[in-house]
């Protein structure tokens, strides 16, 4: 099968066709094709909390296959569940129920973000179930062997020897809601954390003499900082400026999306909390910005949008968070051997149709 179109690979758009055999990419070719569609790599989706009125932070097994669809649809071919903080009931049922979907594709693994947060930056995480890193919990649901990544506040007693913990076992450790200063976010780097939590959301603000996490993370060089491109928790000045610094190698779009994302404004429920989401916009009681109602390829749009040239908005939402997760040699991009996960979109990039593993999604 070949699939012709404007094929989207890091640093150029040309035209061409890629090849599909079986679930694989047999060979990418330039040539000329009479369509303005565009092919980019299917979406990689690192933080979600679910979709289209269904959750992943209840840890049910039906609801994350349909949030997980939701999102297929919309052209995230792989996606990490998001869970809020919990107590270790629920983290412990959510990793067993989600063994069957890890096993079929549904999702890529779980990440766990908390509840080994900082009180002062949770947002909208129930502070109840926040807590200090406990590595015979970590022990526990890491043994499960589909935790793919863990955010932590460094600052936290305990918590460089649980990102260093994590870092041994093979599973992300990300920085994310703390209140750390610069130089505790660069020892939790050094311990071992690869990834920031939707970099400038959930820490402390950065200032000129005390740049903070923000810095800490965006200075890295180890660090993918993910990016909320739905012009709510960034400014699309602040989106361009950070892919800028940081590169289209170390920015990784993401939805942060809870159940809302694809319904009508009302009200939804994350992690035992009420959200209220009027104009998109999700929100606590508090006022705390409740996650997202985004979609990856709304993501990609508003990133190109905001100046980010396409290849390397697509280079953000696959090719990166595909490397984040280590497997790069599988997934993320359109090249030879990997597995054919693509999104064909229209020349005002809205989606027209996703191919996973080389069947298109009706």
């Amino acid at each position: 099968m070949k699939i012709p179109g404007r094929i989207v690979r890091p640093g150029s758009v040309v035209p061409g066709h890629v090849e599909v055999s079986g679930p694989a990419i047999i060979s990418v070719s330039e040539s000329s094709v009479d369509t303005t569609d565009y092919v980019v790599p299917g979406f990689v989706d690192l933080h979600c909390h679910g979709g289209g009125g269904h959750t992943f932070t209840t840890g049910d097994f039906s609801s994350a296959r349909a949030a997980a669809a939701f999102h297929l649809a919309h052209g995230t071919t792989t996606v990490l569940a998001s869970l809020v903080s919990s107590p270790l009931k629920v983290m412990r049922d959510a990793v067993e129920a989600f063994q069957p979907l890890v096993a079929d594709g549904s999702i890529a693994g779980v990440h766990f973000e908390g509840p080994y947060l900082s009180k002062v930056r949770c947002g909208a995480q129930n502070t109840d179930h926040i807590r200090d890193p406990d590595l015979s919990e970590l022990r526990t649901l890491v043994a499960s062997g589909i935790v793919r990544a863990v955010t932590i506040a460094p600052e936290l007693p305990g918590a460089l020897d649980a990102i260093s913990y994590l870092d041994r076992s093979g599973v992300v450790a990300a920085i994310g809601h703390t209140d750390a200063t610069y130089e505790q976010t660069l020892e939790g780097v050094e311990a071992g954390a690869t990834l920031g939590t939707h970099l400038f959301n959930g820490m402390r603000p950065a200032h000129h003499r005390e740049p903070g996490p923000v810095i800490g993370l965006l200075a890295s060089r180890r660090i993918v900082c993910e990016l909320i491109a739905d012009g709510v928790h960034l400014h699309d000045g602040m989106l361009a400026f950070a892919a800028r610094t940081a590169g289209p190698d170390r920015a990784a779009l993401i939805t942060d999306a809870i159940d809302a994302a694809g319904m009508p404004d009302g009200t939804y429920d994350l992690g035992g909390q009420t959200v209220t989401v009027a104009d998109r916009v999700a929100r606590i009681g508090t006022g705390s910005i409740a996650g997202s109602t985004l979609t990856m390829d709304a993501a990609l749009r508003r990133a190109v949008g905001a100046g980010i040239p396409l290849p390397d908005a697509c280079l953000m939402a696959a090719t990166t968070p595909a490397r984040v997760l280590g497997r790069s040699d599988e997934i993320g991009a359109l090249e030879a051997g990997l597995r054919a996960d693509l999104v064909v979109l229209s020349e005002d990039l809205r989606v027209k149709r996703v191919m996973r593993a080389g069947r298109w999604i009706d």
